[in-house]
Formats: C-alpha cells, sequence, structure tokens
C-alpha cells in the first residue's frame, strides 16, 4: 500500500471541461483563471482568452483543444478546454487521454443535448471520475433541478455504474463568476466551491515516477521560433532537458532516437520553461522534427509504446481540386495542385479525424471528416491563408458490414416553435428521418428527437431556418451506421445559369429576378457555367444577366435607372456547400465563394444530358 502511496502525485489534478456546444465552457475557464490568481489585479485580460484563433472568436466555438494551469492553495489543477461540437470529435477523445476526470458543464435552461452525451460517453467508457456543473443558472427560465434530473437519465442511459452514478454537482454562473453546492446559488460569492469540489472529487494522477519516463503525444502544434512542439501527459518517470529519448511512431511503428532539447510546463495560459518534468505532469516538448499526435516518447531502457486511443471514423468526404475556372489565379497566392496538396497533408499533422486520399485525377483530393462543419472550417482557414481551389458537394460516406450496405446515422435534436412543428416533421420525414421523442420545451418551443442519415441532413440547415423564421435550434451528433434508408429526394430547385462572360447589369438582372433568387448584384464579374441564382422551378435555367438594353430615339438609355432590383443572397461557405448538386461545384478564393457547374459551356452540358 505505501508502495501506491508513492506513485499519486497529490499535488496535481488533471481535468478536462466538456460539454454541449455554447454551454459556457470558455466562460468558466476565464473565471478559474481570473480567481485562482493567475492575472494581475490591473491586467487586462480579452473574453474567452482560450479561443484563440480569428474563426474561434467569430463563431464563438472552440475548434482546438487548449491547455491552462491554475494554481489554488498549493495545488496545480491542469485544464483542457475541449471543443463542444460534434465534428470537433476527434479533438475531445484525444485529450481525455492525459486527465484524471471531467466537468460536465450543463446549460440550467436547454438541459442535455446530443453532444452532452457524446462527449459524456467518451468520458465514462474511459472511466473518468465526473463532476457535473449546472451552469448559467442566474438565466431567464433556468430550471437547474429539472436539468439535474435530465442528467441522471442520460448517465442511466449511457451505462454509467454505481460509482459514476453518485457524482458531485455544483451550481455556476460562469458569466457572473460564482458556484455553489445551492441550486439557487447559495451567497454568489466566487467559485471557490468548484475548485474546492475538484481538489476532493478528482483522483490525484497515478504516476510511477521511479520507472523509466514515458508519455503519449496527445497534440502537436507549431512554433515559429522551436519548430513542432507536442502536448503530453507523462506517464511514469522523470524527463529533464537534453535527455536522449526513443521516438515510436504511432502509425508504422518505426522508432527514432531524439534529443528533449526545449521542456515547458503551463502556467495560466503561458508556457514556462522548466528543468524536469515527472509522472502525472502535463507537459510541452519541443525540438523533435516530425513527431506526430499518437507516437510514444519514452526512454531507451524501457522502449514500450503506449496505444493511441482510437479515433471514430470520418462520416463525410469531398474533393479539393485546382480551380479551373476563367477567374483561376486572380485572387489566390497559392493555386497549384502542389500547394494544395502539401497544405492538406499538413492538416493531418494536427487533425487525427481526418483522411486524405488520391483520386484519379492528379489535381483533385478526396477529403473526409467528421461533418460539415469539420470540413467547412478547414476550407474557411485555407482561404484566409491564400489558398485558391473548388470543393465538390459533400457526400457520405458508407460501408458494407457483412454484405448489407450500412449509412451512417446522425442523433438530431431540434427546438421549434409551436407553429413550425408541423412542417419540420414533414421535413424531416420526407429525408427519411425517424422521430423518436417529442416534448414541450419553455415558451412556446418543442424539443423534437429524430434519428436521421447523415445525407439527409445536407442541404437542410438554411430550410430549416426558413421554415422556423429563424428561431430554431438544431444540434445533431453521430450516431453510428445503420443498414441504407433508400433514396431521399433532391434539391427542390434548381440552379439560374450564366449565359456568357461579363459584368452583370441591371437590366439583365431585373429581367433574371422573376425566375427566382440571385446571387450575385450589378456589378459583379460573371463567366459561363458560372451559378447566379437559384431557380424558383426544379430545373436549371440558363439566364444571360450581362445583356443590355438597346439604345433606340424613343427611350433613353438612363431609363434603367427606375428597374428595381430585390437585393441578392450572399451565400455563406456552409449554405454554399449546402446549395449545390453533385453537377456542380464550389470555387474558393481569399476574396470570393462563387457557385458554378462542373462543366462550364452550355451546349457540353445540354449533351452530357442527354445521354443521360
Amino acid at each position: 500500500m505505501e508502495a501506491n502511496t508513492k506513485n499519486i502525485r497529490e499535488d496535481i489534478r488533471n481535468i478536462a471541461i466538456i460539454a454541449h456546444v455554447d454551454h459556457g465552457k470558455t466562460t468558466l475557464v476565464d473565471g478559474l483563471l481570473r480567481q485562482s490568481g493567475t492575472f494581475r489585479e490591473n491586467e487586462a485580460v480579452q473574453e474567452r482568452v482560450m479561443d484563440s484563433n480569428d474563426l474561434e472568436r467569430e463563431r464563438g466555438i472552440t475548434i482546438l483543444s487548449k491547455n491552462t494551469a491554475l494554481n489554488y492553495n498549493g495545488y496545480i489543477i491542469n485544464v483542457v478546454d475541449t471543443p463542444g461540437h460534434a465534428d470537433f470529435g476527434g479533438e475531445v477523445e484525444r485529450v481525455l487521454g492525459m486527465v484524471d476526470g471531467v466537468l460536465l458543464l450543463v446549460d440550467a435552461f436547454e438541459g442535455s443535448m446530443p453532444q452532452t452525451r457524446f462527449v459524456l460517453s467518451k468520458a465514462l467508457s474511459m472511466n473518468l471520475k465526473p463532476i457535473v456543473v449546472i451552469n448559467k443558472i442566474d438565466r431567464d427560465g433556468a430550471r437547474p433541478l429539472e436539468v439535474l434530473d435530465e442528467v441522471l437519465e442520460l448517465f442511466m442511459d449511457l451505462g454509467a455504474d454505481d460509482d459514476q452514478l453518485n457524482f458531485p454537482v455544483v451550481y455556476a454562473s460562469s458569466r457572473d463568476g460564482y458556484a455553489s453546492l445551492e441550486a439557487d446559488g447559495g451567497e454568489k460569492k466566487n467559485l471557490q466551491p468548484l475548485f474546492e469540489t475538484i481538489i476532493r472529487e478528482i483522483p490525484a494522477p497515478k504516476a510511477d515516477i521511479e520507472a523509466p519516463f514515458r508519455m503519449l503525444v496527445s497534440n502537436v502544434t507549431t512554433d515559429e521560433y522551436v519548430g513542432r512542439i507536442a502536448v503530453a501527459r507523462v506517464d511514469r518517470g522523470k524527463v529533464s532537458i537534453g535527455q536522449t529519448v526513443v521516438v515510436c511512431n504511432a502509425k508504422d511503428g518505426t522508432r527514432r532516437n531524439a534529443k528533449i532539447t526545449y521542456l515547458y510546463k503551463f502556467q495560466g495560459l503561458k508556457r514556462v520553461e522548466t528543468p524536469d518534468a515527472m509522472g502525472g505532469d502535463i507537459i510541452v516538448i519541443a525540438g523533435i522534427p516530425d513527431i506526430n499526435i499518437g507516437d510514444t516518447v519514452c526512454s531507451p531502457e524501457a522502449v514500450e509504446p503506449i496505444p493511441f486511443v482510437n479515433i471514430d471514423e470520418p462520416t463525410i468526404s469531398m474533393n479539393f481540386t485546382v480551380n479551373n475556372s476563367p477567374f483561376a489565379g486572380q485572387e489566390g497566392t497559392y493555386v497549384t495542385s502542389r500547394h494544395i496538396r502539401e497544405r492538406l497533408y499538413k492538416e493531418l499533422e494536427t487533425n487525427v479525424s481526418m483522411k486524405i486520399e488520391d483520386t484519379d485525377s492528379p489535381d483533385t483530393l478526396k477529403v473526409s471528416g467528421r461533418g460539415e462543419l469539420h470540413l467547412s472550417i478547414l476550407i474557411e482557414t485555407m482561404r484566409r491563408q491564400g489558398y485558391e481551389f473548388q470543393v465538390s458537394r459533400p457526400r457520405v460516406i458508407y460501408k458494407e458490414v457483412e454484405g448489407v450496405l450500412h449509412e451512417p446515422m446522425e442523433r438530431l435534436t431540434i427546438d421549434a416553435p409551436e407553429d413550425a412543428v408541423g412542417v419540420v416533421i414533414e421535413k424531416i420525414g420526407r429525408r427519411k428521418g425517424e422521430m423518436l421523442n417529442m416534448h414541450p420545451a419553455l415558451e412556446n418551443y418543442v424539443r423534437l428527437d429524430f434519428k436521421i442519415p447523415s445525407r439527409g441532413l445536407i442541404g437542410y440547415r438554411s430550410e430549416f431556418l426558413t421554415d422556423t423564421r429563424g428561431n430554431g435550434i438544431m444540434n445533431h451528433i453521430f450516431d453510428g451506421f445503420e443498414p441504407y434508408k433508400g433514396d431521399i429526394d433532391a434539391r427542390q430547385h434548381g440552379s439560374l445559369v450564366a449565359w456568357e462572360q461579363g459584368e452583370a447589369v441591371t437590366y439583365g438582372l431585373y429581367n433574371a429576378q422573376e425566375r427566382g433568387k440571385l446571387f450575385v448584384g450589378p456589378g459583379e464579374k460573371v463567366y459561363e457555367g458560372m451559378i447566379v441564382g437559384e431557380c424558383a422551378r426544379n430545373e436549371d435555367l440558363v439566364i444571360n444577366v450581362c445583356k443590355r438594353k438597346h439604345i433606340t430615339n424613343i427611350r433613353a438609355s438612363g431609363s434603367d435607372e427606375a428597374l428595381k432590383l430585390t437585393p441578392p443572397v450572399i451565400l455563406s461557405l456552409e449554405q454554399a456547400l449546402e446549395f449545390i448538386s453533385d453537377d456542380e461545384l464550389v470555387e474558393i478564393t481569399p476574396k470570393s465563394i462563387r457557385l458554378r457547374k462542373k462543366i462550364l459551356n452550355t451546349e457540353q452540358r445540354a449533351k452530357v444530358r442527354a445521354k443521360g
């Protein structure tokens, strides 16, 4: 027993914060950092300090997992903030291997959501100690006790054992910076009750400090000064700067010697150099080129690779191809197939739930990910970095199980206004969705639970927002593979396709707008085969938006000014990906998002269509 006690690092607690998207994880970390004394009293700190990249700040979601460390009453609390969105589940799965317990954050108003289920099932399967934090108890309509019942139900549904069911509960407002063991918030002073619960309930890391050094790389980033840096938890032993280690490659099993030239620990949001570290510490090492996620770094006298956690497989794929439109190369810096290939393969180094495959064409790569958002974030990141390329319509990935075709399924939760419930159920039914549950939510909303094929959700979000007048909330999460559910009706509307290359003018647009919704306005450059709008009917229509009015001696050419145009619909990247059909592409440049036909020439398209 004494030997075991020596192997427990009582001064450390390693926790991850897991929750559904927008339930307040990052805001809670802000509060913990402030109240642990990490920042000086007078230090100016922006909100959501953990969301460091531009896309995270703009969208209000966490995409990449982050590490921080707090000092509280002599204890070091290592905190990992994880993404809440299902498409970044690969991040969640990977980092859970570094911790001994989790804070499960649940919104006191929204209650348990699809992603709550996903992250909790991962944590329970890894036997991590959960602390339930009912957050946003200050919100209007908060129902903390009802939500607690929902969470208990979820634990039982996921097969939690008696020990896991006996979870501690803390009620909090991360925005106002207080926590309590009482549902009404008690004295509403500070987050001390949460700190105390973490120290009391989360087990201290067990690690044999006397054993040879070993650790599993959970995250990799690049630093412009020291090169590739790896984040990992020390599994056992001690490590120091200058130490020779063996790196075991997770993919091919090869082994090579290396030297640790830089060693850091986390202190608040900063990386602080340290001469050494030991079992239970979460550290950062640098100086090892080509180190990858899943690699084991260990002492030469005991080379024992740690098995890497199995990441759920991708469910959606898209083709990335070189831009070959008439406007190619005008706006991007990196436009060749070599540029695109190098950038995509670089993404694999840190994005473990992504997969890249070659196709028959040297200019095209097939990229697979966990969902539309997962891939659209990659696309948006690349265009901001100066890349120019084209992408195809997202497709689901099928697989064969015992000779039967299976497809990915999603667990879908919808909060819809009462007057929109009928149309939502009808539309989901058309897309092969099966209703599991229906119960009233708060304030004239109804919560609907469905099981639906992943392909049934492609192109549905914008339709859903129209049907609920922008008031509906939709969340979904991968729910395994099931036998193929049959054909789903394709898009209900065709495309308006430009007839010729030129500049869109008011006269041409005015005549075109009665045919459907336009995506371009006057003065915008278009080319033959470019999609300039959505047709009101279920067919493609070729229109001339560059057509000018002939000047005669009867009418003045200036009378164009009297023509009134409906403002064009400006599609976001996600909307563009949802809109396109199989014979269409989205052209991505740093400045523009354009839609086009794969075959630009009108006559060629007609011939292909005629052949069937």
